[in-house]
Order: C-alpha cells, then sequence, then structure tokens
C-alpha cells in the first residue's frame, strides 16, 4: 500500500519539494488518525508573492520579501500578546510598509496593491491534489486551521479547483488570537469533535509545528525548505518533504 501510494505522488512531490528532508513518522502510534487540520501553505504555494516583489523592484525583492514575511508574523505574535488582533489581510499589509519602509522603498498605490492582490491569486503546490483524494478516500476528514482570512483560503482554493475537500475554515479570525495560541489550535476540537490523538495538524513553518506539539496534537511538519528545527523543546511526530509525506503518516 506505502508503495502504490509513493508511486502515484512521486510527480508531484517531484514538483514541489525544495530540498526537503525525508520522512520521518511516529512510530508505534496506537490511536487513528480522522482528520487532519492544515495550516495554510502545506497546501498553499506563497512563492508567487515573492516573486512579485521581485518583478516590482529588481534587485531588492528577495530582500524585501524576507523583511515582509518575517514581520507578517512577528506581528501575529505581538497583536495576540497585546490583545490587539487585526486580521491577517490587515497584518499582512502593515508588515508589507514596514518592509518597503526599512529598504527605503516607496512602492505606490499601484504597486502595493499588486503585491497584495498576489495573496489572491496563489494556487496549490502540485502534489496537494493526488494527496487530499487519498485522504479523502481513507474517510480522513480536512479543514485549514490558519491565520489566513476565510477570503485569502477561499480563494486559493477556488484558483486551485479543490473545492469539496475541506470543511469550513477554522480562521483565527474565530478566535481573536493567532498561532501559537492555544485558542488557535483548540478550533480543530471543536470542529471535529474528536479527541486531540485523533487529529493530526499539518504544519508548515517549524514554530507552527512546536505550537501543535505543545497543544497535544500528533504534529506532522511539512517542510517543503528543508528549514532547521527550532529549539523549543518539542519535535514533530513526523516530518517530510511534501503532502505525500503526510499521506504515509495519516494512513500509516
Amino acid at each position: 500500500m506505502r508503495t502504490s501510494r509513493r508511486n502515484l505522488l512521486a510527480a508531484g512531490i517531484a514538483a514541489a519539494s525544495l530540498a526537503a528532508p525525508a520522512v520521518r513518522g511516529l512510530a508505534g502510534r496506537r490511536t487513528a488518525i480522522k482528520a487532519v487540520a492544515f495550516d495554510g501553505f502545506p497546501i498553499i504555494d506563497p512563492r508567487p508573492v515573492f516573486a512579485k516583489a521581485e518583478e516590482l523592484f529588481p534587485g531588492k525583492g528577495e530582500a524585501l520579501s524576507q523583511i515582509w514575511r518575517t514581520r507578517q508574523f512577528e506581528y501575529t505574535w505581538l497583536r495576540t500578546l497585546g490583545a490587539r488582533y487585526a486580521d491577517f489581510w490587515q497584518v499582512t499589509e502593515e508588515a508589507l510598509l514596514f518592509a518597503a519602509k526599512a529598504l527605503k522603498l516607496q512602492p505606490g498605490v499601484a504597486e502595493r496593491a499588486q503585491l497584495m492582490q498576489s495573496y489572491l491569486a496563489l494556487q496549490a503546490w502540485p502534489d496537494v491534489r493526488p494527496a487530499l483524494i487519498m485522504l479523502r478516500d481513507a474517510g480522513i476528514r480536512m479543514a485549514f486551521l490558519s491565520n489566513l482570512t476565510a477570503a485569502m483560503l477561499d480563494a486559493a482554493v477556488k484558483n486551485s479547483g479543490l473545492e469539496g475537500f475541506f470543511e469550513g475554515h477554522l480562521t483565527t479570525d474565530r478566535v481573536q488570537a493567532f498561532k501559537p495560541d492555544p485558542r488557535a489550535y483548540r478550533m480543530a476540537l471543536d470542529a471535529f469533535r474528536l479527541d486531540k490523538e485523533q487529529i493530526a495538524f499539518a504544519a508548515f513553518a517549524g514554530w507552527d509545528a512546536a505550537g501543535a506539539k505543545w497543544f497535544g496534537y500528533p504534529t506532522f511538519w511539512v517542510n517543503r525548505a528543508g528549514a532547521a528545527g527550532e529549539e523549543l523543546g518539542v519535535a514533530a511526530d513526523g516530518v517530510g518533504a511534501g503532502l505525500g509525506d503526510l499521506v504515509d503518516f495519516v494512513l500509516g
């Protein structure tokens, strides 16, 4: 069974992987997983946003993207700690303004709009659809558990033709607290009405994998970028390059 799945997904994984590490799974798992809560970016490919930054600011797009991406998540954490929630769309625009200012760039209204709207044009990674089909056919329930707004998630689902795979979006707007706040991760318990051990969390970032593990979910890190693991005292139960590895982890 494992071999047949790997063969079916090989082409998609090869196209999507960015030299990430080989799969590592949780040995001897006793409780069957019945649902998967996905962060947005194991499903959604964000690279076109950063390509747009380089297109608009040649030679400076990479630096702009790096500061922008870092500030996005720093602002989510600060707003949660300070009880000053704003949705991820607003946080993303504020982080963009900071990044431009830090690099002494002056994007006009049109350039800012292009960068922001690029988030609404994103599509799924190439390995996503076959993996979701396998999970769905195995009876696994699925939903996003993401900092992204419902509108951002809806756009990516529509752009990718993935309607019908996911239950209602568990966006942090529901609880007014960004991950890794426990209120965010708890949404999957309330939505799926399953035990923690029956819900796998699929993370894109190492810090998110740590947060989900702290909360108590069986956690799989879809480490597409081959990033170093965080030093936070916990490790994901499984790590792999793409959604094919997640399928193996979930279905065992």
